[in-house]
């Protein structure tokens, strides 16, 4: 398998159900609204998350990707909406994502904290929407999915861990950091796997271990992006270098410095593996190269 080949696959897949789950307007009025909605989900980004989807699904014999669409563009939704309030003023103040200008740079403060939130309430629509077209087994499992996803996105989760980011950056030890990175980043990993497998009817044991799975990848891939706020440049990693500083924030790295924080996302990354390994299927080798992929990405 050449990974590259099938990752940029996989994108190309999530870009155009991205597409067909983007709502449109037919009135003047409103219409910027929707024009920001796709500035910012469209502008590039990995989608890491609705790919583990997709790959937790195949993994517990999900037997049609299609049944799973609006769940994934929902979780992308979620996390581009983070992003645009992540990046307004009041929050991390950037003037950059993914090579571009952010959302309240292109259309203004006011429409960016709209369409943020416009993402955020169209996700559970989309999801809502498809539950109800199922039998009452299947609609438990999307609503288990779906439950997964909110907690994840909510206060027990990533605006748990987005509040504690912000409210106090100089009393910042290591544990807060680490309560910080599971919630505000690795959350919405985790809960990408978890969804995937519930939608496949996996086994309470499966969903547990992609739960691990996440954890470790999450905690790994955002010790990674600390890394390269330090270490890449503008060019390569699409926004403003330097912004953890910037705005007076301790990272891992600050804290234990770049080789123990690369030690750190080594044995994270291990972890995942051996919790990937021990899974009985024969449909692993994508994530597999997908969890190496995290450790050694360059944006």
């Amino acid at each position: 398998m050449d990974f590259k080949d099938e990752l940029q696959n996989k994108q190309i897949i999530v870009n155009d159900l991205l597409l067909k789950y983007l709502p449109n307007s037919s009135f003047e009025y409103d219409k910027v609204i929707f024009e920001a909605m796709k500035y910012s989900l469209l502008a590039g980004g990995k989608r890491i998350r609705p790919i583990l989807m997709m790959q937790a699904f195949e993994i517990c014999k999900g037997q049609d990707v299609k049944q799973i669409e609006p769940y994934m563009a929902a979780m992308e939704m979620i996390h581009t909406y983070s992003l645009i309030h992540d990046d307004l003023p009041a929050m991390d103040d950037d003037d950059y994502r993914r090579g571009m200008l952010t959302c309240h740079k292109k259309f203004g403060e006011d429409i960016a904290i709209l369409a943020g939130d416009a993402l955020l309430n169209n996700a559970y629509e989309i999801m809502i929407k498809n539950s109800l077209k199922e039998s009452e087994i299947i609609t438990n499992n999307k609503l288990l999915a779906m439950k997964e996803i909110g907690t994840a996105a909510g206060v027990r989760g990533m605006i748990g861990g987005q509040v504690v980011d912000v409210i106090d950056k100089e009393n910042v030890d290591l544990d807060v950091i680490n309560y910080i990175h599971i919630h505000k980043t690795s959350a919405i990993i985790e809960a990408s796997l978890t969804s995937g497998a519930l939608l496949a009817n996996a086994s309470c044991e499966e969903v547990e271990t992609f739960r691990k799975i996440g954890r470790c990848i999450g905690l790994a891939f955002q010790i990674q992006d600390d890394i390269l706020d330090i270490t890449s440049t503008e060019a390569e990693l699409g926004k403003p270098i330097g912004s953890d500083s910037k705005n007076g924030k301790k990272t891992y790295v600050t804290i234990k410095g770049i080789q123990q924080s690369k030690e750190k996302i080594n044995e994270l990354i291990d972890d995942a593996l051996q919790y990937l390994d021990n899974m009985n299927s024969n449909k692993t080798e994508f994530l597999h190269q997908f969890i190496l992929y995290i450790r050694n990405r360059k944006k």
